[in-house]
């Protein structure tokens, strides 16, 4: 799969946008894993062009994570047009555009799936911004609105009418946000499209290995988006690449493996940043990885992971763990 001439390779799986969870570290992590793309938070084009510093860091890009996409969301052409300027700046490889975050605050006020509710504000909009910027312009969005407006069929054809060079769908609409299961189905027929000659990246519970390979060859999407099935499991992407590669599954990782990677994301993401920052950061994959599903009596202990403010009481936490529960 080819966006422009950044080539991920066949059967290409990448880690999706999420807001304060891919930070650089993580973002590293997941590569080293075997992610062949990864994307920032994403980023306010408003905040950008205010310069808020909190934003303006999420510019940050280190050359160990290329290929890397900056994703942005506002919903107004000038501050659209204004903030992917800004970023081409921080010479990432792609620009992407947030046309899919379903969260009240972002959508409500019409940016992120909220521009599903106005289409021809959502094409002028990536129009602008793809004649703005020299680099890549790709798009993430969702099926529609709701179950009634799922236009995602005829609005990939009007999205690269507009210049875009890949495009990556969620398989639900807003209305569900991340309930009920995600529909490849509408994905698939944007596949089948005889005029669509951009790569279609998939989005919404890749959580295995099986289903990645399943999502390849039922859909015949180009790529595989990976977002909360990662949450303190960066693993993931060894275990899905392995899995497409070979045919078989990895050979188990041990509890002790995935702890030490646990331990190596903390200090990762302390190093990148710092200790509180760092430490806001990871907890939230501690709290939410799937090592600990099926533990009983695990609910206190993952109250205390979340509250957590030191390295120095994580990992505490992760030697009680290690010593009290036999997994």
């Amino acid at each position: 799969m080819k966006i422009r001439n950044i080539d991920l390779g066949e059967q290409p799986v990448v880690l999706a946008p999420m807001e304060d969870v891919t930070d650089p570290a993580f973002r590293l992590m997941c590569k080293r894993f075997g992610a062949d793309m990864v994307y920032t938070e994403f980023v306010s084009a408003d905040a950008l062009i205010r310069s808020v510093n909190k934003t303006m860091a999420k510019l940050n890009i280190d050359e160990q994570e290329r290929p890397v996409a900056i994703q942005i969301y506002g919903k107004d052409v000038p501050t659209m047009v204004e903030a992917a300027k800004i970023v081409e700046e921080a010479k990432p490889d792609i620009l992407d555009i947030n046309f899919g975050c379903p969260v009240k605050r972002v959508a409500g006020k019409g940016a992120g799936a909220g521009m599903l509710q106005n289409i021809p504000l959502l094409l002028e909009i990536t129009k602008a911004v793809v004649d703005a910027v020299k680099i890549p312009v790709t798009v993430k969005t969702r099926l529609g609105w709701d179950h009634d407006h799922r236009i995602i069929v005829d609005l990939a054809e009007q999205l690269q009418d507009c210049g875009i060079e890949a495009l990556t769908v969620h398989g639900r609409t807003r209305a569900q946000m991340y309930t009920g299961e995600a529909d490849w189905t509408l994905i698939g027929d944007i596949k089948k499209n005889p005029r669509i000659h951009i790569p279609i990246i998939g989005n919404g519970d890749v959580t295995t290995p099986q289903r990645a390979k399943e999502c390849f060859e039922k859909y015949g999407v180009d790529g595989i988006m990976i977002g909360r099935a990662s949450f303190g499991r960066p693993w993931i992407f060894k275990e899905v690449k392995h899995y497409l590669q070979t045919g078989e599954e990895l050979p188990p990782l041990s509890f002790d493996w995935k702890m030490e990677t646990l331990r190596q994301q903390v200090l990762d993401s302390v190093n990148m940043l710092d200790e509180r920052r760092g430490i806001l950061h990871v907890r939230r994959h501690l709290a939410n990885s799937p090592m600990f599903k099926g533990i009983p009596n695990f609910k206190e202990t993952r109250i205390a992971m979340l509250r957590a403010e030191t390295v120095k009481e994580l990992f505490s936490i992760l030697d009680y763990i290690k010593g009290h529960y036999a997994i």
